[in-house]
């Protein structure tokens, strides 16, 4: 996939990804557009299906709202690379099957617009001659992704057990 890149900092909250007066719907469409609307206020006018977003250190730290990945879903965007993410964040954006790859260096070699190639499947992350090399997502956590969501996974996979089945040992 190939995008240009929306460079935030570190500490993203998930309040600054989506205030918590707008977390009172699940209307998918109101979500996009409260997106980022504080902190990046062009983002939802200006993000087009692929792009990235690139931030430091902590992406997603605060509540647990599910809302905070699923908004930035539904703008279309490719993947979120970090150089670390707030463990729920990262979990919340695996369940929903939108790609995050940790980079800790990605946040100081990128700039904001760049055009970027991403595989997020691999971790890697290209601008013009320049490749960096993230950590990929690993075990289930890659086979969610690959599925677009855990709930797309679970039926795929025939329900729980088969899940379960598939990792056992």
């Amino acid at each position: 996939m190939s995008g240009r890149v929306f460079l935030l900092g570190d500490g993203v909250s998930t309040d600054a990804i989506m205030p918590g007066r707008y977390n009172v719907t699940t209307d998918p469409d109101a979500l996009r557009r409260a997106c980022l609307i504080e902190a990046r206020p062009d983002f939802v006018e200006t993000v087009q299906p692929g792009d990235v977003i690139v931030a430091g250190r902590n992406f997603g730290c605060g509540s647990s709202r599910e809302h905070a990945p699923l908004s930035i879903k539904r703008n279309g965007v490719a993947a979120v690379i970090a150089a670390s993410f707030a463990r729920i964040f990262y979990r919340n954006a695996v369940n929903i099957g939108l790609p995050v790859t940790r980079c800790a260096d990605a946040h100081r070699a990128l700039r904001d617009g760049d055009d970027v190639a991403v595989d997020a499947l691999s971790g890697t992350i290209i601008r013009g001659a320049t490749t960096l090399h993230g950590e990929p997502p690993s075990g289930v956590a890659l086979q969610i992704i690959e599925a677009g969501s855990l709930i797309e996974l679970i039926r795929r996979s025939g329900g729980w057990s088969a899940l379960e089945q598939r990792h056992v040992s």
